[in-house]
């Protein structure tokens, strides 16, 4: 185990160390032609015969150089090519095109096609799960009407025992007051 963590950290020294590297490397790429010339430019070789002074600069070049010749007057047939263009009158290029792009729609088909059953799976799953619940919900429906059967029921029998219940009372109530029982 501890030869695989040194392992692992010569490794990550390794990659560090090349990625400096191609950072310089990149750094230097990119900016070396410039810092070539600004020195070139900047640098001026002093004279054997003047004791190793700087010379002067030369003033600036006159020339008689004629214009750079535009890419449209050199080859005005490149005005007339366009991307779209190039192949369109190659059977075997227009062929292979073709090819590529029934490829392509097929694969975006197919694509679309497995969506649409992942799509068509979760809405299944989704409903049999709805119903499932559905079905637990009436079942707990059902409970609660019945328990509301029951207690109602219940109440009616212990309202209609009540009822008979005050009636012998009052009947053995006026039975004791006619035999003289003064009662609150």
């Amino acid at each position: 185990m501890s030869s695989s963590s040194s392992s692992n950290r010569r490794t990550g020294g390794f990659l560090r160390c090349c990625l400096v590297v191609f950072a310089v490397s990149s750094a230097l790429y990119v900016s070396g032609p410039a810092l070539y010339w600004r020195f070139k430019k900047g640098i001026r070789w002093g004279g054997v015969g003047d004791g190793g002074n700087i010379l002067p600069s030369c003033g600036p070049c006159i020339c008689d150089c004629p214009p750079p010749l535009a890419l449209l007057n050199v080859a005005p047939v490149l005005i007339n090519l366009s991307i779209t263009d190039c192949g369109r009158h190659d059977p075997d290029l227009n062929e292979e095109m073709e090819k590529q792009f029934v490829d392509l729609l097929t694969e975006e088909l197919r694509l679309h096609e497995t969506v649409a059953e992942e799509h068509s799976h979760h809405m299944n799953l989704t409903f049999i799960e709805a119903r499932r619940l559905a079905s637990q919900y009436q079942q707990e429906a059902e409970k609660c009407n019945t328990a509301t059967e029951t207690c109602e029921e219940a109440r009616e029998k212990s309202q209609a025992a009540l009822t008979k219940e005050k009636k012998v009372t009052a009947t053995w109530e006026r039975r004791a007051r006619q035999l003289g029982w003064e009662g609150a």
